[in-house]
């Protein structure tokens, strides 16, 4: 009796606990299934799947087909799909690295690593990705073709097109300004990082601060104070404890006596620096708050939404869906020309298998991430946790030594499991 007594209160404790979090369960059960994906493969590889070198190659390698999964989430809710991001982001690709080899020195006269150029490529890779965007758009708003249709055409031609820019030629070097985007190229280093991870600690309390006035001054139920604590612990742990690991991966001596001989400088005896954080890093995690004030904060991200949960109900209401659907593949467009930037950065060159299959890849993401396929629902942060859960898998079966057509059995065979368990779960909470 005194046993039950004891153990009596502590299942409804427990339950008290977790509900004054107000967690969102669909989130936890993705990091739980992300943190046991580590673990498995951090066993069959011996250790070192969870060591900073790792960790550092999957943060860079996640953040091309992440930075599209953001705006993969918008045109999945609008109850539309796009099979052109990748063909679409080989093409902006092209474009930049001929401006590179091409434009800025034959007819501008400034020529590789001028201050110039990197800026200059950019810009002529946006431009193209928002006009392609606005262009599909069109189609799909305006004329009524599906997306489906509309896509699967520019995935055919938009490969192509960047194949014809470049004459089928691998371009390169790039700009070196222009590699500081694609992780190894472009660290902050360690001082930098910690400086970055502390004003992310109190951008996360900033946040949480300001949402809990808004809930107070408009009269919603709050958390408890305490709960509000934990959770910024949470996020502080999180934050630099990703920092910590990223700073204790140290650049190979032989690297920083090559840096130091690029300063005419001789590198001293026992001296060591860290990468730090990648800009690539960096680039994807402004891209996730700009594209979360949006969804979150903006009228623009209402009607999105909105559209997506009852097209006619939203048409009737007065929002123009169709101006809507040429914004929402506009922002997928210079999405994936900023994906462009990433991805032929880190390679330091343009060639012409760049985003091959990333298309599969970004919907995946966006689909596991919680991203509904019959449009209204959707999170920028399950689109991103989707993209490295699947980048995870994908690097892990590599270092266990899972052959490719395996490796893609199983990613296939996840994606319809992830489905599947999002139907059950949209069943089971009504929603």
């Amino acid at each position: 009796m005194s046993d039950t007594a004891v153990s009596g209160p502590k299942a409804p404790a427990a339950r008290s606990f977790f509900s004054a979090l107000q967690l969102d369960t669909r989130l936890l059960g993705m990091i739980g299934a992300f943190v046991v994906l580590c673990l498995v493969f951090n066993f069959f590889t011996d250790g070192r799947f969870l060591t900073p070198r790792n960790i550092f190659n999957l943060s860079i390698q996640t953040v091309s087909v992440a930075i599209m999964a953001t705006g993969m989430v918008f045109v999945i809710v609008t109850r539309n799909i796009d099979l052109s991001v990748g063909s679409l982001l080989a093409t902006c690709s092209a474009m930049m690295a001929m401006t590179q080899t091409v434009l800025t020195p034959e007819w501008l006269g400034l020529g590789l690593n001028h201050p110039g150029t990197a800026p200059i490529a950019m810009g002529v890779g946006l431009a193209t990705g928002l006009v392609i965007g606005v262009f599909n758009g069109w189609l799909i708003g305006y004329l009524g073709i599906p997306a489906f249709i509309v896509t699967l055409g520019g995935l055919l031609v938009w490969r192509n097109v960047a194949w014809y820019v470049t004459n089928g030629q691998t371009i390169g070097p790039l700009d070196e300004n222009f590699q500081l985007f694609g992780g190894i190229n472009g660290t902050l280093g360690a001082t930098a990082s910690w400086v970055v991870g502390g004003l992310a600690v109190l951008a996360a309390f900033y946040v949480l601060w300001q949402s809990r006035r808004a809930k107070i001054k408009h009269e919603f139920p709050v958390k408890p104070v305490w709960a509000e604590f934990v959770i910024g612990a949470i996020i502080t742990v999180a934050i630099l404890g990703f920092v910590a690991i990223l700073n204790s991966y140290e650049i190979p001596g032989p690297r920083l006596e090559r840096m130091f001989e690029a300063n005419g400088e001789v590198m001293p005896a026992g001296f060591t620096a860290s990468y730090g954080l990648p800009v690539s890093v960096l680039l994807l995690i402004a891209v996730a708050v700009v594209m979360t004030l949006i969804a979150q904060r903006t009228r623009l991200g209402r009607y999105i939404f909105a559209t997506g949960g009852n097209p006619d109900a939203a048409e009737l209401s007065g929002i123009n869906t169709r101006l809507l659907t040429v914004k929402v593949f506009a922002i997928m467009g210079v999405l994936c020309a900023i994906s462009a930037i990433v991805a032929s950065s880190r390679q330091t060159f343009h060639s012409n298998d760049i985003g091959t299959l990333d298309e599969l890849r970004v919907i995946a993401a966006a689909v596991i991430g919680g991203t509904a396929l019959s449009g209204g629902i959707g999170t920028i942060y399950g689109a991103i946790l989707g993209a490295l859960i699947m980048q995870s898998l994908q690097s892990g079966m590599a270092m266990v030594g899972v052959d490719a057509p395996l490796q893609n059995i199983v990613v296939g065979i996840v994606l319809v499991v992830a489905v599947l368990v999002d139907i059950l779960y949209r069943k089971r909470t009504g929603d």
